[in-house]
């Protein structure tokens, strides 16, 4: 029972669930059974394992109970997006989103219960971090979306881990996510195909551009400037700008990849000529991208969303300035688009 205790299947690779099936006294081939069945299959349960034996599938859900992510509740927006409140095995919930795209469909995975990050404009900071989500938590994640959209003829081809929670205050519970989800045993997604967004934690950013995957970065700045960005995230006050685009320009050299970097556009704080401005000065000279955010309104916070004009006019100074910058399209408007809106919402109702 200890060593039940202590293995967590579905945060297992291909490697450790043959071991496991070797100390059950098990072919070590039924491993990898389970990690098809699990990922490729989507198995809800042992019973429907049927390459295995009963005496097999009887014996691991006594000793191995799987505890799958269950939606709690779905929104689904008129351009197809859905926002789905996911209830862990422990009743705690997050958030994940899907999104429809010309290339296909994407998922935005949550990494924590809550966020200590403390942005001062984002949902999910609202409420605070209460524990780290498993590998096999934000993995399953994508498998709950590809049961979703599964009637659409998609599956999920594109992961973003940009939900409730910072990544990289998760390293390594994201990073074996990726690894599982890239096994072509399972999901086989290309690393080539992940976003891992983070607030700015650098030695984490030095750590995950060694680690050999080619994944996207994507660095939440939303301020060229250090009291303005203190102002606003107040993760800058231990991560300035300087050294924390000094890390992103090795990040893009380490993996070829290039980096993108999330600017949410708030009215009369962020979004001046001068400021965009700033930001080309301090993003010159590498592989980078900027991502103009239209600002999700959240009641909470005191800011209000850019004009449209003020939005374009920004992007038109930072692309005259040699940098790539595009206006991520607004979707899913209409369903708590803010990230943390829905979970916050419907913990409301239950709160005494």
């Amino acid at each position: 029972m200890a060593e039940s205790q202590r293995v967590d299947i579905l945060s297992s690779s291909v490697e450790e669930l043959e071991q496991l099936m070797i100390s059950q006294g098990v072919p070590r081939y039924r491993g990898r059974q389970l990690f098809e069945g699990l990922w490729r299959h989507r198995i809800a349960n042992y019973s429907e394992l049927t390459v295995w034996p009963q005496a097999l599938r009887l014996s691991m859900e006594t000793a191995y109970p799987l505890r799958r992510v269950e939606p709690s509740r779905v929104q689904e927006g008129h351009d197809g997006t859905l926002k789905i409140l996911v209830k862990l095995f422990d009743g705690q919930q997050v958030e994940t989103v899907v999104l429809p795209h010309d290339y296909g469909y994407s998922v935005c995975v949550s990494s924590q219960v809550g966020c200590n990050m403390g942005c001062h404009f984002c949902a999910s900071g609202l409420l605070k971090r209460s524990r780290n989500l498993t590998a096999g938590e934000i993995l399953d994640q994508v498998r709950l979306a590809n049961d979703l959209i599964q009637e659409r003829g998609h599956v999920i081809s594109h992961v973003d881990l940009m939900g409730i929670g910072e990544p990289l205050d998760n390293y390594d519970n994201i990073v074996k996510f990726m690894r599982l989800a890239h096994d072509p045993a399972g999901l086989n997604l290309s690393y080539r195909h992940f976003t891992v967004s983070t607030s700015g934690l650098i030695p984490r950013i030095y750590r995950l551009a060694d680690e050999g995957l080619p994944v996207t970065l994507a660095v939440s700045l939303h301020a060229p400037t250090d009291p303005l960005r203190q102002s606003l995230m107040p993760v800058d006050k231990a991560y300035p700008i300087a050294p924390l685009i000094a890390a992103c320009r090795y990040y893009s050299e380490k993996t070829g990849r290039r980096v993108s970097f999330e600017y949410a556009l708030l009215a009369g704080v962020n979004d001046s000529d001068e400021q965009a401005r700033q930001l080309v000065d301090i993003l010159s000279g590498f592989s980078c991208h900027v991502n103009l955010i239209p600002w999700n309104p959240v009641p909470e916070h005191p800011f209000t969303p850019s004009s449209k004009n003020r939005v374009e006019q920004f992007q038109r100074i930072v692309q005259e300035g040699g940098i790539s910058c595009t206006i991520r399209k607004e979707m899913g408007q209409e369903i708590d688009a803010a990230c943390g809106q829905l979970r916050r919402r419907e913990e409301a109702k239950v709160s005494p």
